[in-house]
């Protein structure tokens, strides 16, 4: 199984197109497929990149928990299939990605990549900057998760 690994900075164009890493795109190639889905992460203010096969297979996996006749299951996989579009990488190694979506996660200008296994995240670069993460807090994490 492929991971994607590394953090990197980049700038966004004015047309909202950012150059994929050239190690994430690589990645994305031995995957055989260089289509991804952009979402707005549920849990940060950032939008993550999934390779569309591990998509594919992350729906699955809902589809086989959640019942679509039940209301919540169903508001869920809405909810969960809202604020995302499909992207492809163009010849010079670009993606788009849509305004709606750089808006939600803030982003602007300057943005920085972060591999995270099996999906990339985009961060606005101030915004990853303020986040919690520094070596005090990675070793208590660590410890408290991991034990």
């Amino acid at each position: 199984m492929s991971t994607f690994i590394g953090d990197f900075s980049a700038k966004m164009d004015i047309k909202q197109r950012i150059v994929l890493p050239a190690s994430f795109k690589h990645t994305l190639e031995e995957m055989g497929d260089l289509r991804l889905v952009a979402q707005k992460d549920i849990y940060e203010d950032c939008i993550r990149l999934v390779p569309y096969k591990t998509w594919e297979e992350d729906m699955e996996m809902m589809r086989n928990k959640l019942n679509m006749f039940n209301r919540q299951h169903r508001q869920l996989m809405r909810e969960y299939q809202m604020n995302t579009a499909e992207l492809q990488l163009d010849t010079s190694g670009r993606i788009l990605i849509p305004k709606k979506l750089t808006d939600l996660a803030h982003i602007d200008k300057e943005v920085n990549f972060l591999g995270l296994d099996r999906y990339i995240e985009i961060w606005a670069a101030e915004t990853l900057s303020q986040q919690p993460i520094g070596t005090g807090s990675l070793a208590e994490l660590a410890q408290d998760i991991l034990g």
